[in-house]
């Protein structure tokens, strides 16, 4: 979808999304090819126009980069789940019959569980990187202290 020269109201061409998400164009490019970010807006000229939605994502990709340590792979994986559900609630209706809001409830329960999983297994992975970390603290702590006793021996017998 192209539009006139000027962006529209409350979207962002590519160097004030990358300002505002804390990123690069490269990356929000990047993004783009990996199919994390589906194509954006164009202006007239080509420029890349990012709406709210849009920017919404950005910042979802970077909790999950951030804050889960996730790779690109794994956020895709994250955001296609976030998108089945959104679908549902799309197409979501009141009118629907028991059978049918059943399924729909099925499937959303389906993919949040499928995100936890993910979740669970980086969850995992960190609390297994700090044990490992700790025990070298617990190693470390026991030298310092074997150490210090060493010195105070050592000291006593000079005195």
């Amino acid at each position: 979808m192209t539009t006139t020269d000027s962006p529209q109201a409350g979207y962002l061409q590519i160097g004030e999304a990358a300002e505002r998400s804390g990123l690069t164009q490269r990356t929000l490019r990047y993004y783009e090819e990996k199919g994390l970010l589906s194509p954006p807006t164009r202006m007239e000229g080509g420029f890349r126009l990012y709406s709210p939605e849009d920017m919404e994502r950005i910042v979802r990709i970077r909790q999950f980069k951030d804050l889960l340590g996730v790779s690109l792979a794994e956020i895709k994986e994250l955001l296609d789940a976030d998108d089945v559900r959104l679908q549902i609630r799309a197409e979501w209706r009141r009118d629907a019959d028991s059978a049918e809001k059943a399924e729909k409830m099925r499937r959303s329960r389906e993919v949040t569980a499928q995100q936890i999983a993910l979740i669970d297994q980086k969850m995992a992975k960190m609390a297994a990187m700090r044990d490992t970390l700790r025990e070298r603290i617990e190693k470390y702590d026991a030298s310092l202290a074997r150490w210090a006793a060493e010195q105070e021996n050592a000291a006593a017998a000079t005195a």
